[in-house]
């Protein structure tokens, strides 16, 4: 079977084809695998007898696998068929978290945990990238935000229901019930998505176009900044809010759960709106909604307080890199696989920065500063992304 645009439509989305939703579906699973750590950072350091910052590097070596394995797997599985390829990606995603649950030690659970987040790597960007096959030019946009929905639905359920179940049975508890989540996506994916979706493997030529862009790496350069802004303090928000309010765990799942729900809302919202007000724009409201939460973070000094402050951030978290990979796909989509690919490691890139750095911040006793270097780094990124709009591109627009 070949895929078709707008074959196999969704009932529960006339305008969209429902293998759409096994890929949202992957997604989340992935984002809640992704976002584990920060979820049940606490529970990682009592159970593994060690610190905070040192929890915190299985966040930074995680990111930095993803971000050389998104552009080096985009060359290496170029030609595969992606229903083979995504599937088998959330079955090694799923065997690997169970695997990690049998870890003993600090030592022994990180070389499994970067040999597990290879999934993110493939499953994310390969997504994105085939959905010009599988839809319509006109709503590569609103698709390719929509499967990146999964991620923040992974904000709303996945991450809260992590830290919950960390915080009540373990973190290994919460590290089987992503795996098993995975192999049930890999079922979905195998039985959705049709045979014969192969997009263009990008040439030599390709690749040296979209590394000569202007205005593609600068756009890549702002996913790496309002990456590393986030991270900064969302990867050590569990220790961060036992800090400063003494949150318990059901408060830390309820708060993730309100964050997420805004998450969910912003991508929507940009799912909904992107076409109208242009991916350019979208960015830039994205990440200045994200920079006005770091900015009053201060007043976060009580849990309402600090939900309240919360939600400008939650609501351009994830939307602001869903505009951010439509802005990629209509700046040049005859070079979409290498350029989401590039992105995606852009944004691990940029966690690797941010959890590092907040790591490092809080190993000084500087847990304080934290929203202060993530407000930095958001107002970088909204002057580089203003840049990169000054740009004209003259690419291939043929996938």
């Amino acid at each position: 079977m070949t895929a078709t645009p707008g074959s196999a439509r969704s009932p529960r989305d006339p305008a969209l084809p429902a293998v759409l939703w096994a890929l949202l579906f992957g997604n989340f699973v992935i984002g809640t695998g992704v976002m584990l750590v920060p979820a049940t950072l606490n529970e990682l350091g009592s159970s593994l007898q060690v610190s905070v910052a040192t929890a915190g590097q299985l966040i930074s070596a995680s990111a930095l696998v993803m971000c050389i394995g998104a552009p080096l797997f985009a060359a290496v599985v170029a030609g595969w068929d992606r229903r083979r390829l995504l599937a088998l990606s959330m079955v090694w995603f799923g065997a690997l978290h169970l695997l990690c649950t049998q870890m003993p030690s600090f030592a022994a659970l990180l070389p499994v945990r970067m040999l597990a987040v290879i999934a993110p790597a493939i499953f994310t960007p390969q997504a994105a990238a085939c959905v010009g096959l599988l839809v319509p030019a006109a709503q590569r946009g609103r698709a390719i935000t929509f499967v990146f929905m999964g991620w923040s639905v992974a904000s709303v359920l996945g991450m809260p229901l992590g830290a919950f179940i960390g915080g009540l049975f373990g973190w290994r508890s919460a590290f089987a019930v992503v795996g098993l989540l995975s192999l049930v996506s890999a079922a979905w994916v195998w039985r959705a998505m049709p045979d014969g979706v192969k997009p263009a493997a990008l040439t030599l030529a390709d690749w040296k176009e979209t590394l000569r862009s202007r205005a593609l790496m600068l756009c890549i350069g702002v996913t790496v900044l309002f990456s590393a802004g986030q991270f900064v303090l969302f990867s050590y928000f569990a220790p961060y809010y036992k800090q400063a309010i003494d949150i318990t765990p059901v408060q830390l799942s309820l708060l993730f759960v309100w964050f997420g729900a805004f998450g969910f809302i912003g991508n929507m919202l940009m799912s909904r709106n992107i076409e109208r007000i242009g991916a350019h724009r979208a960015v830039m409201i994205a990440i200045a909604s994200m920079a006005l939460s770091l900015l009053v973070w201060p007043l976060g000094t009580s849990l309402l307080l600090a939900a309240l402050v919360s939600v400008p951030w939650a609501l351009g978290c994830f939307s602001s890199n869903s505009a951010q990979q439509a802005r990629l796909v209509g700046i040049a989509p005859a070079l979409a696989s290498g350029s989401i690919a590039l992105n995606s490691s852009a944004m691990y890139a940029g966690q690797a920065l941010g959890a590092g750095s907040g790591g490092a911040l809080i190993a000084r006793g500087q847990m304080e500063m934290l929203h202060w270097a993530g407000f930095a780094l958001l107002l970088l990124a909204m002057a580089v992304s203003a840049w990169a709009a000054s740009f004209r591109t003259s690419h291939r627009t043929t996938p």
